[in-house]
């Protein structure tokens, strides 16, 4: 993480969504949930978005996925920080990047094999103070707005999967 920036970027390899394989194409054997989690991934950590897949046998679902504009944004935000794990609880890990607008993304990640539920408090312990709007990237849309003194923000984390928002202060 401290040597990621423009000009140097992580490179994890390519993108194992859609139609995969070398000459014998078949479905990726990542659930929807861990594809979600791949993309995400790859946009927290700044890398190049290589996709492994055959671009002319795309699906809805991978083509949603390899275009929301929001989760791209993090992948593309002009500061090139990698986030950093600064959090776990049991089966989950939170990943924070700081963003050249201000704004924090947040990639809560679920390793385990059941979905988690938690209510997240930990702001002040993750180095976040004040109030900030939430927003659900994959989902695009606007959650209730999270103060870092007492707020709770309730999630729900699939098995295998994410809930990636990004947080930008309000006024």
């Amino acid at each position: 993480a401290p040597f990621a920036k423009p000009g140097n970027w992580n490179d994890p390899d390519m993108l194992i969504v859609g139609q995969v394989g070398w000459g014998n194409l078949h479905p990726t054997r990542l659930t929807a949930d861990e594809q979600y989690t791949h993309i995400s991934l790859w946009c927290l950590l700044s890398a190049p978005l290589l996709i492994g897949c055959d671009m002319e046998k795309f699906d809805d679902f991978t083509l949603n996925l390899l275009s929301n504009d929001e989760v791209l944004a993090l992948d593309q935000d002009a500061l090139g920080k990698e986030a950093t794990c600064v959090w776990t609880n049991n089966s989950v890990r939170l990943y924070e990047k700081q963003l050249a607008d201000g704004g924090h993304a947040l990639g809560f990640f679920n390793l385990g094999a059941q979905p988690a539920n938690l209510d997240f408090n930990q702001f002040t312990q993750i180095g976040l103070s004040g109030k900030f709007h939430v927003r659900d990237l994959w989902r695009q849309k606007n959650l209730p707005d999270a103060n870092t003194i007492g707020s709770v923000m309730p999630l729900t984390v699939p098995a295998h999967g994410v809930a990636l928002y990004k947080l930008t202060a309000a006024k």
